[in-house]
């Protein structure tokens, strides 16, 4: 596993967001409560009011099965009364990050480019898997998810590239990117994405469940401190040595 060093996010928030269905919130608010030490509110589908919230501040939007997968995955959830705040809220330049679930709901709101298909082997998969940035070392992290396969127009895939929004790719233990590594078919093996302005994350990976010494996981913590310091200006031009934390 990757090497974790710590560091006190300082001055934020995190709002934690519950849809019908979700069961990864209380999973992401101890990890950013107890093992981050981080002030965490939690936040109903149904509340619009994000006011206690500034721009430094981050909304998560959990895995799970929100409003239970029906019709698609986030595609009932993007309609919810909180979603339309939070999309107010990224386009003011409010940091939002979605995992699993969350990052489905984020491409089906359009916060973020593309959409999470069936997984290549028509299954449901749930295991320890290995990503990496562009430059740094694996980190192992579990999965949890049957529609996970990252999929894109060339054209749309070639922007991301060009723009170095493609945050993690599926790797294997000695951090070689190759197709035995995809666990679920995603296209140029993405495992997670940002927006063009760097304030909205999505990923299909679960940091939330490698950050205890209890899970016998601390990766999860170095992928999190990472997306959060990434745009404080002491850390400007530092990401690729972030994602080594």
């Amino acid at each position: 596993m990757g090497q974790t060093r710590e560091f006190k996010l300082l001055n934020m928030k995190f709002g934690v967001v519950v849809f019908p269905g979700s069961n990864c919130d209380r999973d992401m608010q101890e990890a950013l409560q107890d093992d981050l030490n981080q002030e965490v509110i939690m936040l109903w589908h149904k509340d619009t009011d994000l006011s206690q919230f500034d721009t430094k501040d981050c909304i998560v939007l959990p895995g799970g099965f929100s409003y239970g997968d029906y019709l698609r995955c986030g595609a009932i959830a993007r309609f919810s009364p909180l979603m339309q705040s939070i999309i107010e809220f990224a386009g003011q330049g409010g940091k939002v990050l979605g995992v699993c679930n969350g990052f489905q709901i984020l491409c089906e709101s359009h916060l973020l480019p593309g959409v999470l298909l069936r997984n290549a082997n028509q299954k449901f998969i749930g295991k320890n898997i290995y990503i990496k940035s562009e430059s740094s070392q694996p980190l192992m992290l579990p999965i949890a998810h049957g529609e996970g396969r990252y999929y894109a127009d060339e054209k749309a895939l070639d922007e991301l590239e060009s723009n170095d929004q493609v945050i993690y790719r599926y790797c294997d233990a000695d951090g070689n990117i190759n197709p035995a590594a995809n666990p679920n078919g995603s296209l140029r093996n993405i495992a997670g994405i940002c927006n063009k302005t760097r304030n909205v994350y999505g990923m299909m990976p679960h940091p939330e469940r490698g950050c205890s010494e209890d899970l016998g996981n601390k990766d999860g913590k170095s992928v999190l401190q990472s997306f959060f310091f990434a745009n404080k200006p002491e850390f400007a031009g530092r990401t690729k040595e972030l994602a080594n934390f």
